[in-house]
């Protein structure tokens, strides 16, 4: 101990054996906590709702194509109705918000999968394009739901040593949905032109069924919960969603603390301050924000951009007609290009997953960024050589091919998940569905103004001019990210806010904590960093 390292095994030694020791208890590195299997199950319930946002993006990027034909409608109006959900879905997004403070987490997502089952069951009986629009309508309206509500309850019911797997999960049924998306145009594409299409857009509406019997078993938030001033409900949730009972005793003082309930109070109903249900929510976070909100929505906001702006839903919703640019003809390669596209986009969104926890957000996210940006690159230049060739080259086709694969699997292990993850676990409790609802209204806008204008954008100043533009996005958002966006890998959600409000500086916040933590003893192993293995960390100022 004299080199004043910390010492791995430190023990006893037992008579009669050479060189045994007998580890002493409290030296034992921490054990990891297993899953829990039940905070899983809820995850996965919540995230389903996902699977209908990816389910529609998947099989409209097929469908369009045999859509164009029967209806006989041109590329810009093609560009309106492939895009024009996303910006319905800010209706459903923004409403959400309110509705989950009003009704609950729980039948929010009941609510989100009836309205799109409406909408896939007008889109698959649409006569014309005008009632196929109202169709994109209401489903749009179902999908804003389901894409703001899913991530917040998930966080909110997730121990703070599983939150990014768990998390993650909204994204990997939204790949999960994009890829039956493309397996439903390749299984529907040989029937009759007129009803092709319209069974693919239809059968959307049936997972929604199946979700919205399978929701009412789960349990609704803790902090939905202790906002309604049910501490004793909340309570039994807490002990079945964490990862030991005395994580569960703290993380219900930590939302009682952000609730405004006092610490004394433990009566199974309770009185909560009137703040507490969402008035003033959008005046503190858009008129009078403090240094710690602005940052914080400005990093919520920010990840949400980058995301759609670096061009994800312009190559998932065209990859038929960036494949057809790059040389492919024939119908069925076409879709099976796409359903290579799903396969890829889904496999890696498992691999993150699992490396979340591990590895961090910062590191997966800055690593994602900079595959996007090559990938991105090689695209635009083998797109720009076959442009202007006047003679098939399969070695460009085959690497852009590759630099698609590339795009979409250094997305989907990093930018994909992390930007629901990192965005649903930094808001304060009081600012949470409102801060969320504002990403995604976000990350909606610009995925439908890209769906929108790609193939004008593309013929404007050609497609391989059009992924040059997307990488040099790509890099602004790595700057962005690099600069602004502090490391929350198991934090609690409330604790991390401490890491917010000096924007630039927040390396100093995050040395001056590690500091505090070795001050009052913790040595921030076990889970990622916090006290005592339950999400706890104490700030004061450090002794001299």
């Amino acid at each position: 101990m004299a080199d004043g390292k910390p010492q791995a095994n430190i023990g006893i030694p037992v008579s009669g054996q050479k060189n045994s020791i007998t580890p002493i208890p409290d030296f034992d590195p921490p054990k990891k906590p297993k899953r829990n299997k039940y905070a899983f199950a809820c995850a996965i319930l919540a995230s389903m709702t996902s699977i209908l946002l990816g389910y529609d993006i998947g099989v409209m990027s097929g469908a369009g194509l045999f859509i164009q034909r029967d209806l006989k409608i041109s590329d810009t109006k093609l560009e309106v109705l492939m895009g024009i959900l996303n910006v319905y879905s800010l209706i459903g997004s923004f409403a959400a918000g309110r509705t989950s403070d009003w009704i609950g987490r729980r039948y929010t997502i009941v609510l989100a999968s009836v309205i799109f089952f409406a909408g896939a069951i007008l889109m698959g009986f649409a006569p014309n394009y005008a009632f196929l629009m109202v169709g994109r309508f209401v489903a749009g309206v179902g999908v804003g739901y389901a894409l703001m509500i899913a991530p917040v309850y998930t966080a909110e019911v997730s121990p703070a040593s599983s939150r990014g797997f768990l998390t993650s999960f909204p994204e990997v049924f939204i790949n999960a949905g994009i890829l039956l998306g493309y397996v439903s145009n390749y299984a529907f594409s040989k029937l009759p032109l007129h009803l092709g299409w319209r069974l693919m857009l239809g059968v959307g509406g049936i997972p929604s069924v199946f979700l919205a019997l399978g929701v009412l078993a789960m349990p609704e938030s803790p902090r939905w919960l202790v906002l309604q001033g049910r501490l004793g409900d909340a309570k039994r949730v807490l002990d079945r969603t964490s990862d030991s009972k005395e994580e569960a005793v703290l993380r219900l003082a930590d939302i009682k603390e952000a609730a405004g309930i006092p610490e004394e109070c433990n009566d199974d109903v309770v009185q909560v301050p009137k703040r507490s249900h969402g008035e003033d929510v959008w005046k503190e976070l858009l008129l009078h924000p403090t240094p710690t909100v602005k940052h914080i929505l400005i990093a919520g906001i920010g990840i949400h951009f980058f995301q759609q702006t670096s061009g994800i839903d312009a190559v998932v919703l065209y990859s038929p007609k960036i494949f057809k640019k790059a040389g492919i003809t024939d119908d069925d390669m076409l879709l099976l290009c796409t359903v290579a596209v799903g396969v890829v986009k889904t496999v890696f969104i498992l691999v993150a997953t699992f490396l979340l926890d591990r590895v961090g957000r910062r590191p997966l996210l800055l690593t994602s960024v900079a595959g996007m940006i090559l990938s991105l690159a090689s695209l635009g230049m083998f797109l720009t050589i076959i442009d202007q060739s006047t003679k098939k080259l399969y070695w460009a086709l085959a690497l852009a091919i590759i630099s698609v694969l590339a795009y979409v699997a250094t997305f989907s292990i990093g930018m994909g998940p992390i930007t629901w993850v990192y965005s649903s676990e930094i808001f304060p409790l009081r600012l949470r569905a409102q801060g969320t609802s504002m990403g995604v209204a976000v990350n909606r806008v610009m995925s439908g103004i890209i769906s929108m204008t790609f193939l004008s954008f593309s013929k404007a100043i050609t497609i391989g001019g059009a992924f040059f533009f997307f990488m040099a996005v790509a890099v602004v958002g790595w700057v962005f990210f690099y600069t602004l966006l502090p490391e929350t890998q198991g934090k609690t959600l409330e604790e991390m806010q401490v890491l917010f409000g000096t924007f630039f500086g927040w390396r100093t916040t995050m040395r001056e904590l590690e500091k505090n933590k070795r001050v009052t003893g913790t040595d921030g192993e076990g889970d990622q960093g916090n006290v005592n293995g339950n999400g706890q960390v104490q700030m004061g100022t450090p002794k001299n």
